[in-house]
C-alpha cells in the first residue's frame, strides 16, 4: 500500500458536527485538487473525551462519532481515505491501521489542525509539519501585525483563510420564507483569558447583549441554531424576537447542516469578545460556507475587514446601528448581495486557492 502524500489530522469523531466535518472535507478536497493524495487521521492519545450527538453525552464511547464520520467521508468520496484510532482500546476504524501506517510512511506533509494531536518524532519525521514544529498558520489573520494585540509567543504566524470546496456549495434561489440565521455555541465557560490585567470573554452570549434589540428595530426575522440551556437567556432572546432552534439536530448530519445554510437568507452572527477587542482578524469557516452558498454574511468586526472586502455581500458591524444598516441593505437588494457573497468566496476561500497558498508557504 503506497499511502497518502498529505495527512490532515483533525477532530471529527471527537465531535461529528457539521462545522468540524465540513472543515475536514474542504481540506481533503483542496489537497487533492493541489495534486496530493490526502488522508484524514484522528486518534485519542492526547484528547480522549468525545461528544456523542445522537445521545447528547460526552465520554469515551466513539461509536456514534465513527458512524457519522464514516457516512460523511463516504458521501464526500473519501471513504477509503480516513482512519480513527481508539488508543485506549487499541481499536481502529475507517481504513484502519495498515492504511494509516502507509500514510505516515509516505506523506510529505502533516497538517495538525488546531494542534489537537501530539505526534511522536518518528511520525513527524520526513514531513513538513504544519502547526507544530515547522510552519504555523492561523485563521486569526491579523496576529503578528501592529493592529493586533494577540501575543505571538515568538512564533511567525502565517495568515490563512478557511478553505471551502465551492462545488459542494451550489448557489440557488433564496426560499421566500428564509431568515437571517447562524449556527453555533451560545455560551462556553472556562475559556476566558486574561492579558495585561484585563479579562476577555470566550462566550458569544456576551456579545448578543449588544444587539439583542435587532429583530424589533430592523423588521427582519432571525433564527439562532444554538443550544441555549439557561431558561432565563432563552426567554430573554425570544422576548426580543429571536427564534431559537436546536443546533445538534441540524449539525449532526453534514448534509442537513449545508441545507440549513442554503435555506437561509443570510447569516447574522457575533464573534467572541477575545477576537473583537484584540483585533485578531478571525473569520469563521461557517461564515465562509454561507458566502460559498451565495448567502451574505453580517458578522461582528474582529479586524477581518483589513483583509476581506466588506460593504457588498459581506458586512462587519460594531454596534446596533451598524448591524441594523447591514441587514437592511441585504433585505433591500438580496440578489446583488448574494452574488457578491459568492464572488468573495471564489476569490478568497476557494479550496484550491487557499491550499495552493498554504503549500507555497511551506
Amino acid at each position: 500500500m503506497r499511502g497518502a502524500e498529505a495527512i490532515y489530522a483533525g477532530y471529527v469523531v471527537h465531535c461529528p458536527l457539521g462545522g468540524y466535518v465540513w472543515q475536514a472535507i474542504h481540506y481533503l478536497h483542496g489537497l487533492r485538487d493541489a495534486g496530493l493524495e490526502p488522508f484524514f487521521y484522528e486518534d485519542t492519545r492526547h484528547t480522549w473525551e468525545a461528544f456523542d450527538p445522537v445521545h447528547r453525552t460526552s465520554g469515551a464511547d466513539y461509536e456514534a462519532g465513527i458512524a457519522l464520520a464514516g457516512e460523511a467521508f463516504g458521501r464526500a468520496g473519501f471513504g477509503d481515505s480516513w482512519a480513527f484510532f481508539d488508543a485506549q482500546r487499541n481499536k481502529w476504524a475507517g481504513a484502519g491501521r495498515d492504511a494509516a501506517r502507509a500514510a505516515f510512511a509516505n506523506a510529505r506533509i502533516l497538517v495538525n489542525a488546531g494542534g489537537v494531536h501530539r505526534f511522536r518524532a518518528p511520525e513527524r519525521a520526513g514531513k513538513t509539519n504544519v502547526y507544530e514544529h515547522d510552519v504555523h498558520f492561523t485563521f486569526g489573520e491579523n496576529i503578528g501585525s501592529s493592529n493586533c494585540r494577540v501575543p505571538t509567543g515568538g512564533i511567525r504566524w502565517h495568515p490563512t483563510h478557511q478553505p471551502v470546496a465551492l462545488e459542494l456549495w451550489p448557489t440557488g434561489p433564496v426560499p421566500a420564507e428564509a431568515l437571517f440565521t447562524t449556527i453555533g455555541t451560545w455560551s462556553f465557560g472556562g475559556r476566558d483569558v486574561e492579558l495585561d490585567g484585563e479579562r476577555y470573554s470566550w462566550r458569544k452570549r456576551d456579545e448578543w447583549e449588544k444587539i439583542v434589540d435587532l429583530p424589533r428595530t430592523s423588521g427582519v426575522s432571525f433564527a439562532l441554531a444554538m443550544e441555549v440551556k439557561d431558561a432565563t437567556d432563552l426567554a430573554w432572546l425570544e422576548a426580543n424576537g429571536w427564534a431559537v432552534r436546536d443546533p445538534i439536530a441540524i449539525s449532526r448530519d453534514a448534509d442537513r447542516y449545508r441545507d440549513f445554510v442554503r435555506g437561509s437568507r443570510a447569516e447574522f452572527t457575533t464573534a467572541k469578545d477575545v477576537n473583537v477587542r484584540l483585533r485578531s482578524g478571525w473569520f469563521s469557516d461557517r461564515s465562509a460556507c454561507y458566502l460559498a452558498a451565495g448567502r451574505p454574511v453580517v458578522t461582528q468586526d474582529t479586524g477581518f475587514d483589513e483583509r476581506l472586502p466588506v460593504g457588498e455581500g459581506l458586512f462587519s458591524w460594531r454596534d446596533l446601528a451598524g448591524a441594523r444598516a447591514a441587514v437592511q441593505a441585504i433585505a433591500d437588494d438580496p440578489l446583488r448581495h448574494g452574488a457578491a457573497a459568492r464572488r468573495i468566496a471564489e476569490e478568497y476561500f476557494a479550496a484550491p486557492r487557499v491550499i495552493r497558498d498554504l503549500l507555497r508557504a511551506i
